[in-house]
Formats: C-alpha cells, sequence, structure tokens
C-alpha cells in the first residue's frame, strides 16, 4: 500500500507554455561551459588551463575547502576561457567540443556489491559527487560528512516544470541504479506525485516510495524532508536531483560520465514548447533557435535557466545549469503601459487575492510577465507566507530573524530544515516585495559560518 502524505497548503501557478510530450533534435553546441556559481557553498580553483585538452569526465575545477570534491567536464574538447570575476573568484570553465566525444574509463560496477564509501568513492573519482547537496544549509555535501538519509523527489510541480516521467523513458534501469547505489550509503527516500504511474516510481527498489498528494511545494524536497525525516541541529541529510540519480546509474552501468539530461523549452514566448536531450553546460541558444516569438509579436522576453520561481535570469549566449531541467521564456513587461493600472478589473492577470476578477476562472492559464509590480516595502505579519508554506516552521519569524541577524532565533525557528526554494512561492504571494530567497540564502550562509 503507497505511503500517502496529503499536502493541503500550496498554490498551483497556471501559466501558458507548458512543453508538449515532443523531442526536438540538438545537437552538442560548439561551446560548453560549467559555472561553479551552479553549486550552492562552493569556492572553486580551476585544475586546467586555456589550451589543456579535457575529455568527457576529466576534472575542470575543485572545491578549495575539499579538493576530492571535483567537477566533472560534461564534453570532450579544448579548454577556451577560465573566466574570473571580483577578487578572482571563478565564474566559467568554457570547453570548445570535439566534433568526436572521448570519455574517460571509469569502470562498471555492480553496486549489489558495494559499500557507501565505495559508492562515494566512485563519485568522487568521476566528479559527479558535487550534484548531491545537503540540509543544513543547502549546499553541495560534503563527503566527510555520512548522512541519516537520502532523499530524491521526482515530482516537478512547479509552473512550466519539465515532466520527470517524460525524462525516464529509456533510463528506468540507470535510474534504479542510480537508487540502489544512493541506498548503499543511507536510507533512502523517493517522493513521487499522486498521478506518477511509472513502474519504475511506483515498484521503485532498494529505497521507501511516498506519495505526495497535494498542490505545489509539495514536489520540494525540503518539504518532503520535512514531513518524513526532518533535520534537527547535529544531522546531515543529502537531497539529489532525479536527473542526478540518471546520472550515477550511467556511471556504474558504463564506467562513463553522461550528463545528457531531458529538458523542457517552455513559456508563453516560445512558439512551440517542446522538451530536448542536451547536455549540461550547453549553451542556451540552440535550443531556442526559431522558438522564440518574433519580438513584434512579444516584445521583449526573459530568458531564465531553470523554473520561473526558482531560476536565473540569463542571455542567449549562457550555458544550461546543472540542476536546470527547463529553460523558460517570459515576457519582460518592461514596456507595458495599463490604463488605470492596478485599480482595473483585471481578467487576464493572476492574483491569489481576490481583487482581481480573474479568481473566478481556477483553471485559466495565464501569459505572466517578469514585472515585480510594486516596489519594497514594510514587511506585513499577514500569514500569507503560512498559506503557500506546508512545512512545520514559522516563516515570517524566520524571514525576520535572519534579516536582524539573530542567529540563536533563526536556529529555534528551523532555519535548518528549510532551502531558498522552499521560499519561492511565499516570495511570489509576498506583497512586501521582499526577495525571499536571496534573505533565506544570505541566512543559511550566515549559519553556516557561524557553524
Amino acid at each position: 500500500m503507497d505511503r500517502v502524505i496529503k499536502i493541503r497548503r500550496g498554490l498551483d501557478i497556471r501559466l501558458k507554455g507548458t512543453a508538449e510530450r515532443v523531442k526536438a533534435n540538438v545537437g552538442l553546441s560548439q561551446e560548453v561551459g560549467l559555472r561553479p556559481g551552479w553549486f550552492a557553498g562552493l569556492k572553486a580553483r580551476p585544475v586546467v588551463a586555456v589550451g589543456d585538452r579535457v575529455r568527457v569526465g576529466d576534472a575542470l575545477f575543485a572545491d578549495k575547502a575539499e579538493p576530492s570534491v571535483v567537477f566533472a567536464s560534461p564534453a570532450s574538447g579544448v579548454v577556451t576561457a577560465v573566466e574570473r570575476g571580483e577578487r578572482r573568484r571563478l565564474e566559467c570553465v568554457t570547453v570548445k567540443t570535439d566534433a568526436q566525444q572521448e570519455y574517460v574509463n571509469f569502470g562498471t560496477k555492480d553496486v549489489a556489491a558495494l559499500s557507501g564509501d565505495d559508492v562515494v568513492d566512485a563519485l568522487l573519482a568521476a566528479g559527479l559527487f558535487g550534484y548531491i547537496d545537503q540540509l543544513p544549509f543547502a549546499v553541495t555535501a560534503s563527503p566527510a560528512s555520512r548522512p541519516k538519509a537520502v532523499f530524491v523527489s521526482a515530482l516537478r510541480d512547479k509552473p512550466l516544470a519539465s515532466d520527470f516521467e517524460y525524462e525516464l523513458e529509456g533510463n528506468e534501469r540507470d535510474f534504479q541504479t542510480g537508487l540502489t547505489a544512493l541506498s548503499r550509503i543511507a536510507p533512502t527516500h523517493l517522493g513521487i506525485g499522486r498521478g506518477q504511474g511509472a513502474k519504475a516510481l511506483r515498484g521503485a527498489k532498494d529505497v521507501s516510495v511516498w506519495v505526495m498528494d497535494g498542490p505545489c511545494p509539495a514536489g520540494n524536497v525540503g518539504v518532503q524532508v520535512n514531513h518524513i525525516d526532518p533535520v534537527n541541529k547535529g544531522e546531515v541529510v543529502w537531497t539529489v536531483d532525479p536527473s542526478a540519480v540518471i546520472f550515477f546509474g550511467r556511471l556504474f552501468s558504463t564506467g562513463r560520465v553522461d550528463l545528457r539530461r531531458t529538458v523542457a523549452v517552455a513559456g508563453s514566448e516560445v512558439a512551440h514548447p517542446h522538451y530536448a536531450d542536451v547536455t549540461v553546460g550547453q549553451q542556451i541558444s540552440t535550443l531556442l533557435d526559431g522558438e522564440t516569438v518574433a519580438a513584434s509579436e512579444a516584445g521583449e522576453a526573459r530568458i531564465v535557466n531553470g523554473n520561473v520561481l526558482t531560476g536565473v535570469k540569463c542571455d542567449a549566449d549562457d550555458f544550461l545549469g546543472a540542476h536546470s531541467s527547463e529553460v523558460t521564456v517570459i515576457p519582460e513587461g518592461a514596456h507595458a503601459d495599463e490604463f488605470l493600472g492596478w485599480i482595473r478589473p483585471r481578467l487576464r492577470q493572476f492574483s491569489v487575492s481576490r481583487s482581481y476578477f480573474s479568481w473566478l476562472h481556477r483553471g485559466k492559464e495565464y501569459a505572466l510577465d517578469a514585472r515585480v509590480k510594486g516596489g519594497e516595502r514594510h514587511m506585513i505579519m499577514s500569514g500569507e507566507y503560512d498559506r503557500v508554506m506546508p512545512m512545520d516552521i514559522y516563516p515570517e519569524y524566520l524571514i525576520k530573524a535572519i534579516i536582524a541577524g539573530d542567529i540563536d532565533r533563526m536556529e529555534a525557528l528551523g532555519i535548518y530544515e528549510v532551502s531558498p526554494e522552499d521560499f519561492a512561492l511565499a516570495e511570489f504571494v509576498d506583497s512586501s516585495k521582499l526577495e525571499l530567497q536571496s534573505i533565506v540564502r544570505q541566512g543559511l550562509d550566515m549559519m553556516r559560518k557561524e557553524m
């Protein structure tokens, strides 16, 4: 019998431009790039120089604090740039790709015969361990720690999110191999949605399967941790994106690093929303070529590297993020001119309150733009965060404690359990227009430094 967790608080935002289950043929881009900024908490140092030749699986950079944690090149070729930013911080390593890809052979392994340490060592050697995150602090995991549990969420329920079941097709064996490998490290929990019926999910072996029933953010791995096995002071859990589970499975099954994943090209400004099989670090321009609506029809458009709630604004020359399962294009809205402004009885705009008449159209899809629609203002304790956060914490009080820099208060209010993405919906509904995800990230960094 399924173990079901009922989520009652949350918010499903229906946007136009959901990707159809059709794949475009997109080849490997001429350049790929890997950014340390995609891996939270990482202070990177390059291990390659311009002109070096690398194979798929060779290390591009390493963590200064944990030198054994290296990050594999997603493609073979010649290193063309090692970009640095302020205070010589490493920003990106770029590789000009070969026509014929070369791979490092790490050797196949029987995961059932491996210990947890063997699995960790194999992931470290192949430059894949950095795709594991940890709570508390929502940063890249440390191989020196051992988690009490590992969590994988196969439910993507944010607006315009890609369907993992579609990505799973043809990768079922590697997904199961990856789950078995993680189960050798610690008890592993797999969260799925009530509507997900794939046998590889419902019948997954070596893991505990939990069915999440409710609105977004039921798919957030932090929400699942909070309901299944909350993190207390001194405890560590690891969280892994389901696409990374497939990466791990391919490593053990083939002995190669293969960072290909299925991403959704979605949004109201995409002419034909679809999916594509691409590699981590792929140039986004190859995904959008000929797919965005003409400028005369759409005006300015915003490209988001990832989801509209948690992704990062980028341009077409940027690279697909390590954790991005979507590339989203929505209207910028910078030149929108609305007669009477907010006082109009809007029917085409979405609101969580009844100030717009759109609440009468519950199933309608909207083409929302990127405007904040207001400036930052004083925080009002109205309980609006609680209505969209199904976690056993007091989010408004936690935000106030972070702003005040009150370490003891932050600890008492459950900062160990949260990550920035858990506040994405709260940021969307926030009438104070605060950048809550950024505030939470600052609070987590503050706690990590203190600890």
